[in-house]
């Protein structure tokens, strides 16, 4: 199975992570196909917005760390940064290569892909999903969508994409991180973090409205009014506080990897549902289809989609930070 889908609808190029068993859990697999699939976007003159999407219910449940597809030990072309191959390294030094390349420095270059790109969410956006949906210049999302970054839980300061005090405010994004709670659409919507909530059932159609307004707008002006963006807030500091970020995200995992089984706290797809059982929501309910979030008390175990066959007890944590 294709694990990212590529379509052209007119000028919009639709960009689909294809996991939906193991809730659009990113492998290494996902993330090369997903830089592949923004490459061929931005080489299409005839496109003018990108669409990112989550096939099934859930928009994605953050990095793989437990599902059959997980592949960190796998080699990967390096396309992110300048660095050596993870693959036959040990601790820090096999950690802070991968999560350069495949994390931080993929999204990083995400953000700079020069057309507009419109993240389509429902159902779960947690963790690594947030990293996906916050390198995207617009974010709709159904009324079922909720968002959680709940990593602190092992320790970590936040996903390898620190975009927090940008994407919303910052007490917000303390509450968000200090809680551990999910986020509902509305809540994300009032803070700023989302453009739009619209019914679950209306998701693709009112989202298609807005690409297709967008790509009436002359080619170049989008790419200047997009790069514009980007500059003020990296003069605001977001470029330099995710570098400094990215250090105590590491600096955590090597505390981790002192103190306890492994550098990710022992934390595994059961043990993060245990800790969060009975978490009551940053914002209200708003629970999503599926319940994948462990942020608020859901299952960290993969169920397949309905209609579709899936291991029974293949697990897809909400992230491997």
């Amino acid at each position: 199975m294709t694990v990212v889908r590529y379509e052209r609808r007119g000028p919009v190029a639709v960009v689909t992570m294809n996991r939906p068993e193991y809730r659009n859990a990113q492998n290494s697999a996902m993330t090369y196909a997903l830089d592949e699939a923004f490459y061929r976007a931005a080489a299409d003159d005839e496109v003018r917005v990108v669409v990112l999407a989550g096939e099934g219910p859930h928009f994605s449940a953050g990095h793989d760390i437990g599902s059959p597809g997980r592949d960190a030990h796998v080699s990967f072309g390096r396309r992110a940064g300048l660095w050596w191959d993870h693959v036959g390294k040990e601790g820090a030094e096999s950690r802070f290569a991968r999560e350069s390349e495949v994390y931080l420095g993929m999204c990083r270059r995400w953000r700079e892909l020069p057309k507009p790109m419109i993240a389509m969410v429902q159902g779960a956006c947690v963790a690594g999903g947030l990293m996906l949906a916050w390198v995207c210049d617009l974010i709709v999302a159904s009324d079922d969508a909720f968002f959680a970054d709940p990593v602190v839980r092992m320790g970590i300061p936040g996903v390898e994409y620190f975009a927090h005090p940008w994407a919303m405010p910052p007490r917000v994004a303390r509450e968000l991180l200090y809680t551990g709670d999910r986020m509902t659409a509305g809540r994300a919507y009032e803070v700023g973090m989302v453009n739009r909530v619209v019914p679950r059932e209306r998701l693709a159609e009112e989202v298609f409205a807005l690409a297709g307004r967008i790509a009436a707008m002359p080619r170049l002006g989008l790419a200047l009014a997009k790069k514009a963006v980007n500059q003020a807030e990296d003069l605001q500091g977001m470029h330099a506080g995710m570098d400094s970020v990215f250090g105590l995200h590491h600096l955590a995992h090597a505390h981790n990897a002192e103190t306890s089984a492994d550098a990710l706290a022992g934390m595994d797809p059961a043990s993060m549902k245990a800790a969060a059982s009975g978490g009551s929501g940053s914002g209200g309910s708003g629970s999503g289809s599926g319940g994948a979030d462990p942020a608020a008390g859901g299952s960290a175990t993969a169920q397949p989609a309905a209609g579709e066959a899936g291991p029974a007890r293949a697990e897809a944590a909400p992230d491997g930070p």
